[in-house]
């Protein structure tokens, strides 16, 4: 089976999320889907794997539901399955940016940039361009020239925000993220704080893999994505990438051939700080498996 992935949001104030979290659980199981959703009164943000027919049975399900309608959506496809399970969950905020104020159904967000148009905006050398992704990301792959604020978690974003861009002197903001919704908050947020221009990648680096040639492309390295396949390249095809189970973070085959690497155990990224109650907890999670 050819497993077709799609990768959606849409910010929308839904009155009833825990009773579509019962409704769409039990249509996403009766076709065979795979992959996450999330719902909260602020909307949906979900990444669905199944294939050709139930993908665009749930699309046009959703599409037509009276609270949600029309949403565009990013696809890739995959010869393994991505997901083990189908998962539709309830969350206070559908990203979490941790300003539930925030909230782009309600408020301006920054200007859509398509992505035939993103190399020309990121080239001004007055354009601040920064990565609102999360530093480990950052690492498989960027935007030549762009600024990583080094967040562990995109509730840090605010911080680095405060404490690093003033309006006064940061005039033209640029924005990207996976598949565009982090930067949907961000964008409200750098607004709300008094920013005048800004801007972000319509679709995100998803829709920009997608769209621009390799040859024309100012992207570099792979892209981090949420699910089995761990990183994509530049045709949208898995990487080389895989997860360590110690820590979470990517491992390059390079990575894995160090003395820190222990399969289900440690990375380079996490060895230092494996202590041997960690071990026994990771070991004794293997041997459950």
């Amino acid at each position: 089976m050819n497993w077709a992935i799609a990768t959606f949001y849409k910010f929308v104030t839904l009155s009833e999320p825990a009773a579509l979290r019962r409704e769409l659980l039990e249509l996403c199981q009766s076709w065979g889907l795979r992959g996450t959703i999330l719902l909260a009164s602020e909307g949906l943000n979900a990444t669905v794997a199944g294939d050709r027919p139930s993908i665009d049975a749930l699309l046009n399900w959703l599409r037509s539901h009276p609270e949600i309608g029309p949403f565009p959506h990013q696809e890739s496809t995959t010869a393994d399955a991505p997901f083990e399970r189908m998962k539709v969950k309830l969350k206070r905020e559908i990203v979490t940016l941790g300003h539930p104020e925030v909230n782009p159904a309600q408020q301006k967000v920054g200007t859509y940039v398509e992505p035939r148009d993103w190399n020309q905006l990121i080239a001004d050398p007055e354009v601040m361009v920064i990565d609102a992704r999360n530093n480990f990301e950052v690492e498989l792959g960027t935007f030549k020239g762009a600024v990583n604020p080094q967040t562990h978690s995109f509730r840090e974003l605010p911080n680095y925000v405060d404490t690093h861009l003033d309006p006064a002197q940061h005039k033209k903001v640029a924005m990207f993220c996976t598949g565009g919704i982090r930067c949907e908050k961000a964008t409200a947020y750098l607004l709300d704080q008094g920013f005048e221009q800004v801007y972000h990648l319509q679709g995100g680096i998803l829709n920009y893999l997608k769209t621009i040639p390799t040859a024309d492309s100012l992207w570099q390295g792979d892209c981090f994505v949420f699910d089995e396949r761990v990183a994509v390249d530049h045709r949208l095809q898995p990487s080389e990438y895989e997860l360590c189970l110690g820590c979470g973070h990517p491992v390059s085959a390079t990575e894995k051939a160090s003395s820190h690497y222990e399969a289900g155990i440690s990375c380079p990224h996490c060895y230092a700080a494996l202590t041997p109650v960690k071990r026994a907890r990771l070991e004794a999670r293997l041997r459950d498996r």
